[in-house]
């Protein structure tokens, strides 16, 4: 087959997957048991840790995956959304899925994901699994797509569970408060499964604590990193009285390394440090904090929910002492009430913009919503590549930090824009 009929195919199949998305989130494990089944229930057919939690979550399987495949594992790699392609949500030692891998499935299981009626995420979730116990990997490291009990992942059986801190949500889904919310991402522990805990809320920790106490599972928790150290260009801390490099930024990155190094030496007992600290330098996962021009301190950053925000937000602070210029961004689902609140007073300037194309509310939509929640003294640039453009040359001549954020879906355009191969 030419190359050009190949990708042809690959669109065709892409473009199917997606208007999977027209059924909506199912919450229940039936439609993803009965789709594997019929794959030959390939989550059987490795080990696996699986990592829920609010924040976090993404990158610290990134972490653990890179300390695992530095220790010499073939490691499956399983996370959610992607930033600009959706080979990227499935990958085996950092290389993502091919195309021709994705067609085949699809041709393979079309017909049983319509009469199943699957969802674009329990698809995808069948995929990955099929793709990793094809290729005969040791380990996956799975991220939850949204919350955990009810999650299309939690049919593993997993070796190992992680849980990062917990947060407000997704409410509409997982619940209103968050016990609710904490009840629902514990859904992953399983009984006699060790867990990795990260610092959580106390109320929030003592329901994890019951519920792992209820299933047999050894807990083990993660206590805060200390003498944390932030750069422009990373972070230094100290982890269980070992000292530790990251290239990622911030406090919480700091902790999500944190709870990473610990999954990753429960996995496999005697891990060395140098093993460790070779991961951590390794690892690939942008979008965090990303700077995006040498010379300048303009960055992009997918936080969309007020506990990423405020990681962000200090991190800024805490680094260069002053109040940023900021380009937000947002979909409309999301907590405006919340986050109208987080941004207060936070910003030097502020601008909103948008893309309804993209599945972003638009500038005009999103600064209705932020003003009808107090949030004052802003300006709305429309559209976003003029947005882009424009803070670009403001983040050049302004003598402070700047920061784009607010989406994984602005990722393409930024990309492109700064010339990041992905």
């Amino acid at each position: 087959m030419c190359p050009q009929s190949i990708l042809v195919d690959f669109d065709s199949r892409l473009d199917y997957l997606y208007n999977l998305k027209r059924l909506g989130i199912k919450v229940g494990l039936e439609h993803t048991i009965e789709l594997l089944k019929r794959c030959g229930d390939p989550q059987l057919h490795f080990k696996s840790i699986h990592i829920a939690g609010t924040n976090g979550k993404g990158s610290t399987c990134a972490i653990v995956s890179s300390i695992l495949m530095e220790a010499g594992l073939k490691v499956g790699l399983y996370t959610s959304p992607h930033l600009i392609r959706f080979n990227e949500r499935i990958r085996i030692n950092g290389t993502q899925i091919d195309d021709d891998d994705i067609v085949e499935f699809v041709d393979s299981y079309q017909s049983d994901i319509d009469e199943i009626k699957s969802t674009f995420f329990e698809t995808t979730s069948a995929m990955a699994f099929k793709y990793f116990s094809d290729k005969k990997i040791d380990v996956a490291v799975v991220e939850t797509g949204l919350g955990g009990r009810l999650d299309s992942t939690n049919i593993l059986s997993p070796d190992l569970t992680v849980i990062t801190p917990i947060s407000l949500d997704h409410r509409e889904i997982l619940g209103e408060d968050i016990l609710m919310i904490g009840k629902e991402k514990g859904g992953i522990i399983k009984k006699g499964v060790p867990l990795i805990l990260a610092p959580q809320k106390e109320k929030v920790r003592s329901l994890l604590l019951k519920l792992a106490g209820d299933s047999g599972s050894v807990v083990n928790e993660v206590d805060p990193p200390t003498q944390v150290v932030l750069t422009e260009s990373g972070t230094e801390f100290v982890a269980k009285n070992l000292s530790f490099k990251s290239p990622m930024i911030g406090w919480h990155q700091a902790l999500n390394n944190s709870v990473a190094i610990e999954a990753a030496r429960l996995f496999i007992p005697g891990l060395k440090k140098e093993t460790i600290d070779s991961g951590l330098q390794k690892v690939k996962w942008p979008g965090r904090l990303q700077q995006l021009c040498p010379e300048t301190p303009l960055y992009y950053d997918v936080a969309h929910n007020v506990h990423g925000l405020n990681a962000i937000l200090e991190t800024i602070r805490k680094i260069f002492k002053q109040k940023p210029i900021g380009l937000f961004v947002m979909k409309g689902d999301k907590e405006i009430d919340m986050v109208g609140a987080a941004l207060k007073n936070q910003f030097e300037q502020l601008f909103i913009s948008g893309a309804p194309e993209w599945g972003l509310l638009s500038g005009s939509q999103l600064s209705k919503k932020l003003s009808d929640v107090g949030l004052k003294g802003f300006e709305v640039m429309e559209p976003f590549e003029k947005a882009l453009d424009r803070i670009t040359k403001i983040a050049k001549s302004a003598n402070r930090p700047t920061l784009i954020f607010g989406s994984h879906y602005v990722a393409k355009a930024i990309f492109n824009k700064f010339g990041f191969l992905f």
